[in-house]
Order: structure tokens, then sequence, then C-alpha cells
């Protein structure tokens, strides 16, 4: 969007973080304060995540005015609170076009900018890339600096005390900042949280003050200064034995993350010093909007939205019912038949549905943070005292406990479900939480039931299905509404294994699995081709597959999930071992990652829409009936010898 200069003075000057550093030190709180107004005009016309950002808009330009950007490197977490950082990196005037087709990514992607120097999108990375960095620089000499920002939710992740507890013990020139808002999605839960709660309770919040002037002050050096700073210089306000303290890193704070002018000397102090170093930052998510401000969930991500008004939930005509809410609704209604059902998500309350049942049934319900690997072992150890526990988590979060499914859950056969959302595209949120992969990883493993409902009824049922099973079994279902079906209030489970013919045809078969079945149907009545929804990626139905195979000339396998290994792949290995004479053509998800953009562009540019179903069957037909034709026979002229 074009800047209104009169409105923004200094953020119009700002290109680069070298324009930034050309101003004056005393110019940067009001450089946040533009920075902060910009932001919210335009996430307010275009949405993204919104929250975040805002609180974290002060450390943002002192981290850009301090270190010399992008030679010193920022590695931030998830990339919530990136936009600041997006927006005084040279991409202003393109901030409005984040997270749509050919726009800005909505993380920090290394392809799009040299300042984004690790690409992220799931969360506690940041300690551990940075420490990355910082130990493959030292032996360069290049005089670089590393800092990485963890917050809004991060440090409550595994992997943020793994790289913790490395950092310690080494002697890598490290800082880290911890910008505590007390937030992730949702309020941030947990042993760590509430450790740093006590850290800002009763005397110690008093002392913040004192511990930022104590971090003002200019650092005293001398020749002989080596190792650990001098208490002078720490402003320490907790007892020495803090966590961090322990772990081997030298804490400091905690400090006002809002109060830019601080911050820019704090920043400056510990610059100056050298290995492992935490600061300890306290923001407020939605800083600056009240709205957000007070509804620091809600307004995380946001729709566009009058400032003045806020966020308005849509009225009129009630909208489709999405398949979150059909799991929501589920889960709520089969807690009452069995008490031993227990909920457990990774910090996915409202991403998974679950707001309505921890609410209901608290007792039930468990959000472990961050901690993906936790949950399905916690799930695992649930399952063997006889109890109904339900993962509920993302397709691309799955990804981080594939050990734990492998090794916890699935080798010792224990009835662990996942009910697994976001499959296959996801839309704005783009490659890093893209659902590409579960059919893949799944079906793999052994004593696995995997499972792909086509719609919300389907997805009701298959949910009650896989409850019933006694083994792991997993059922996923995409990001929004589906065809509008409407969903039964009784419990009916489905056959496990078996396909269902939605339509009779001649010549081509289509085997659709989960969501492309809608689609598929409307291919199938252009072509007189036979449709199946198939419904069970693991058990597949292997005598349908070879009854259809004897019955058409041509398969087509269409699935929202990679080609390579999916639900195609276990066609054709049911075909192969049969020796069954068909053309065969799997339609799935490219081998490359697909850019940003709404579901319905991503289906588009990957051939998965109806268009693009039909143009790909309609060319493999046609390519292999000319691969058929036989070869015409040529008769070859003698040559007549001559006399010599």
């Amino acid at each position: 969007m074009p800047m209104d200069k009169s409105r923004y003075p200094l953020l119009s000057k700002i290109d680069s973080p070298a324009d930034l550093r050309a101003l004056r030190e005393n110019q940067m709180p009001a450089v946040a304060d533009e920075l902060r107004d910009f932001l919210l005009d335009s996430i307010a016309s275009c949405g993204g995540h919104f929250g975040g950002g805002l609180g974290a808009v002060e450390i943002t330009v002192a981290l850009h005015y301090v270190f010399n950007t992008p030679h010193d490197r920022i590695v931030w977490d998830v990339g919530h609170q990136c936009y600041p950082h997006k927006i005084l990196t040279g991409r202003k005037d393109r901030i409005t076009t984040i997270r749509t087709k050919d726009g800005l990514a909505p993380f920090p992607k290394r392809s799009e900018s040299e300042h984004d120097h690790f690409g992220t999108g799931h969360s506690s990375t940041s300690i551990g890339a940075a420490l990355g960095m910082a130990i493959a620089s030292a032996p360069q000499s290049r005089k670089r600096k590393v800092i990485a920002v963890i917050g809004d939710g991060g440090i409550t992740g595994g992997m943020a005390y793994e790289a913790l507890n490395h950092l310690g013990d080494s002697n890598a020139d490290l800082l880290v900042i911890l910008n505590d808002n007390e937030m992730s999605i949702s309020p941030n839960i947990g042993a760590m949280t509430n450790y740093l709660t006590r850290i800002l309770s009763g005397q110690m919040s008093a002392t913040i003050s004192k511990s930022s002037e104590k971090l003002l002050q200019p650092i005293p050096f001398a020749n002989e200064f080596v190792g650990r700073i001098t208490e002078h210089v720490k402003g320490v306000v907790t007892p020495p034995g803090t966590l961090f303290e322990e772990l081997g890193l030298s804490y400091y704070g905690p400090a006002n993350g809002h109060d830019a002018g601080s911050l820019i000397k704090i920043l400056k102090n510990l610059k100056r010093l050298e290995g492992p170093r935490l600061l300890h930052i306290c923001t407020v998510k939605g800083k600056g909007y009240a709205k957000a401000e007070s509804d620091p969930v809600g307004y995380h991500a946001v729709p566009t939205f009058e400032p003045s008004v806020g966020v308005v939930k849509s009225g009129g005509s009630p909208k489709k019912v999405t398949y979150t809410q059909v799991f929501s609704d589920w889960l709520c209604d089969i807690v009452k038949q069995d008490e031993r059902v227990m909920a457990i998500t990774p910090a996915m309350r409202e991403g998974s549905g679950l707001v309505r049942f921890s609410k209901e049934f608290p007792d039930r319900y468990f959000d472990v943070a961050i901690a993906e690997q936790h949950a399905v072992t916690l799930a695992a150890g649930m399952a063997c005292e006889d109890v109904k526990p339900i993962v509920a988590i993302y397709s691309t979060f799955l990804q981080r406990g594939y050990d734990q499914l492998v090794h916890d859950v699935a080798v010792q056969n224990l009835p662990v479900m996942f009910a697994i959302d976001r499959a296959g595209v996801v839309g704005g949120d783009g490659q890093t939480h893209a659902g590409s992969f579960d059919l893949t990883y799944l079906r793999c493993v052994p004593n696995m039931v995997v499972m792909t409902p086509s719609n919300e009824n389907e997805t009701r049922r298959m949910l009650y299905t896989a409850y019933l099973q006694e083994c792991p079994a997993a059922v996923r279902y995409p990001r929004g509404s589906g065809p509008g079906t409407p969903v039964e209030s009784e419990m009916n489970a489905v056959e496990v294994g078996k396909a269902k013919v939605l339509r009779q045809g001649k010549r081509i078969a289509i085997l659709a699995f989960g969501s492309p079945v809608h689609d598929a149907l409307n291919v199938g009545e252009q072509l007189d081709a036979t449709v199946v929804d198939m419904r069970f990626v693991k058990p597949i139905d292997q005598a349908l597959i070879i009854d259809v195979a004897k019955a058409h000339e041509f398969i087509v396998t269409i699935e929202d999930n990679v080609v390579a290994g999916g639900a195609g792949s276990a066609v054709n290995e049911v075909l192969a071992v049969g020796r069954l004479p068909v053309c065969i053509k799997n339609l799935g998800l490219p081998d490359h990652y697909l850019n940003h953009a709404t579901r319905e562009e991503q289906l588009s540019d990957a051939g998965l829409d109806a268009d693009g179903i039909l143009g790909s069957i309609q060319q493999f037909v046609k390519e292999s009936q000319k691969s058929k034709k036989p070869a015409v026979k040529r008769t070859r002229r003698r040559k007549t010898k001559t006399a010599s």
C-alpha cells in the first residue's frame, strides 16, 4: 500500500535497516509509534497475524538499530511476530500482499530477503538455528553477532530446551531474547510459564525498574575482562540459582519490552559482551490496540477489519459447518457416552476445535503446550491404562511427533486415535503448514488404520470408527468446510477397509481419497466414469481395486497428498501384485512445495480442482490410446546390386 509520508515522516524514509541506523537514537520511540500505526492499518486492510507483531515493535526497532543487520543474524521464532521486521527490511510497500498468491510469505523466508536468515513456521527452532550460525561463524572470524528472538509460546517447546542445554555447555557468542508476553495462540500453560510468572510476581515485579537501571549503565571493560560478567552489569533480579543461570547462560532482566530507548541502551551493552546470554523482556501481545490487548486470542490472526470497530463476527446466513466443527461436536458427544475419553492437544485448542470441550470437560482436556512429541507419548501412556486418548493435531505438526507415533504407539499397537486437521493444502500459511505428507508417512506404519472422509457426515462416521478401534487409528480432514452434507446425530461406524462406489460408469474408474471426491464425482458425470470414494488408505480395499481393474481400461487415483508414496501408490501396489493389465494415472500434490495462496488457488495450481482433474484424465486417456495403436509395418525396398 502507498505510504502517506505526512503521516509516517520517519518510516517513509526507511527502506532498509541501514536507513533506520542513519536516524538519531532519540528518534527511535517515534519510529516505533509510526511502525505500530502502519502495521495496524496495513493488516486491518489485508488480514494476517496481528497481535504478536504489535507486541514486538520496539524490540524489532531496537535490534535493527543496534546490530549491523544483515551481517549480524536475527533469527525469529515461529514468525508470528515478524511483520514489523518485514516492514523495516524493505518490504513495507508489499506488506498488504502478505499470505496472498505471489505476495509476501506469512513467515520469515530465506528466499524472500537477505534479512530473513532462517525460515520458520513451526515453533521453538530459533535457539537451535541461531546456535548453529554462531558456531559456524566463529572459526571464520566474521565478528558476527547472532540473536535468537523466542516468544509467543516458543519457549514451551522441547526443542528450545534441547538448544538451551547445548548453548549453556558451549562458549558460543549468542544472545537469546525471551519475548515474554504470557501467550502463544492460546494463553501459555505449563511449569515454565508459571516459573516466568513467579519471576515477575510479588517483590520481583518491583525490581524491574532497578534491573533496567543496572542494564542501562555503561559496562566497565578492562584488558583482563574475560569469562563471566560482573554483577554490576548483569542486573539480575532473580536469585543467583535461576533456571537459565543453572543452564550456563548469563541472565539479564526482566526489562520493559515497550521502551525503545531503554532497549537500545540495553542491547548496546549486551552487544559488547560475548558468550551465552539471555535477555528477558516483558511485552503485551496486541500492544497499542486496545481491542487486541483485551482479546489476544481473538486477535492473534485476523481477517480484514475496520480499526475503529474491530473484528466483527460475520452475521447473516449461517456458514457451512467446518470439518473442525464436526470434530468438536463429535468429541463432546462421545465423551458423554464414554468417560474414558481424554483429549490432548499441543497448544492448538482453538485451531483443532477444542474450546468447547475444554470448557465443558476440563478434567478430560490436556493442553501440553508446543510439545508434539510429548503429546503423542502422553497418549500412549494413557492408552496403556484403558483410557481412550484422542490427539487433536494439525497434519504438519504431527510430523514433529512421528518417531513417537511409530515407536511409542504403533510398535506397541496401542489404541491411540489421531484427529488430523489441516490435511492437504492449507492456504495462506503456506509451505511450512501444508498437510501434504500424512498419507505417505502414515500408511507405511504397521498396525495403523488411516481414513480419509469425503464430506462432513463421513467425517463424523469415521471419527466414531476410529474411536472403536483397538489399534492406532487416524482420521485426516482438510481445513475449512466441505460440500455441505448434512451431519447425522447418531453414532454410526463404517466398515473398516471398505470403499464405496458412488457412480457406475464405463472405461474409466476414478478412485478418490478424501476431499477430492466431490470434484471427482463432477468429473465422473462429464466422462461417464465410475467414481469410488475409497474411504480407507489403510487397510485399502484390495478386492474392489481388483474388480475395478478387471472392468475398466483406465484407472485414475486422486488425493490431496503428495503422489510419492501416497494413497495412489497403495493402489499401484495392489495392481502390481495382481499383475493386472490396466492403465493407471496418479493425481495428487506435486513433488515441490506450493507457495502460499488461497486453498482454491493452490488446488488449481496442483491440477486438483475439477477443471484440472478433467483435463488430466482426458490427456491421460488420449496418450494411452495413442501408445496402444499398433505400429505401422513398413516394407523396405531392396537395393539392386550393380555389377562392378
